[in-house]
């Protein structure tokens, strides 16, 4: 598909920070040791709006998931400022970033991470229960319904196929209808078809609960569906656009 690209205007840019959902400011982050410095990110600053959905591309070893990581809390910056939801995530303490994460984000893998000694809907259920929530089997269920699971609740990771096991990673990142989607991937270990479904579903359910959705992918097809795209090169933004 053909696309229309436009560069985003400085102005605009700063306009899009003051009022963004996640707002990241030269963020840095680097692996130290003995022999060598990694710089794998560096000075990477953008904003992302309420709604949107953003693609992250970019070679391998270009930062992108490390970037993910950072976003949901998962690692730590070296420097530089991550502001999502109100919160300055470089601010928080491990026990404050898990409440964070489990109030405000869905996180989709590439190889699923699941638990395989507990059921779909266990494994659903996890981050509700997680937050105390009374009724979290029965959410799940639910969830799992609206990923086309709803004969496969009782079924465990080993029982599904890898379209299954992806859609009912989906339900657990949807469950508690947080504000942001981050997926890494979602498709890397899936054939075509089952990707390209599992991606319906996805940019479905984004619509339907509003949610913003930060993407990473190597399929430039995929990425613009997501109506911007961020490029990332050697750790820096190499663009930013918006396509459509």
């Amino acid at each position: 598909m053909d696309a229309m690209v436009s560069s985003l205007p400085l102005a605009a840019s700063s306009e899009r920070a003051e009022a963004s959902l996640i707002a990241v400011r030269d963020l840095s982050f680097t692996v130290a040791s003995p022999a060598v410095q990694l710089n794998i990110l560096k000075g990477v600053s953008f904003s992302v709006a309420v709604g949107e959905a953003v693609a992250v591309v970019g070679p391998s070893g270009s930062g992108k998931s490390t970037l993910m990581m950072l976003l949901g809390g998962l690692d730590r910056a070296s420097g530089g400022s991550i502001r999502v939801a109100g919160q300055e995530l470089t601010a928080l303490d491990e026990d404050a970033l898990a409440r964070f994460r489990r109030d405000h984000i869905g996180i989709v893998f590439q190889s699923f991470h699941l638990v395989p000694t507990m059921t779909a809907e266990e494994n659903v259920a996890l981050p509700l229960e997680f937050a105390g929530v009374g009724d979290a089997l029965p959410r799940a269920r639910e969830a799992l319904a609206r990923v086309g699971l709803a004969h496969r609740t009782r079924h465990y990771p080993a029982q599904l196929s890898g379209g299954e096991q992806q859609r009912t990673a989906l339900a657990r990142a949807i469950v508690a209808r947080p504000a942001i989607i981050l997926a890494d991937e979602p498709t890397g270990n899936l054939d075509g078809a089952t990707g390209a479904a599992v991606m319906d579903l996805l940019f479905g359910l984004r619509v339907e609960l509003g949610t913003t959705l930060l993407l990473i992918t190597h399929d430039e097809r995929l990425a613009a569906r997501c109506g911007r795209i961020i490029s990332l090169a050697d750790g820096r933004i190499e663009s930013d656009r918006v396509v459509g």
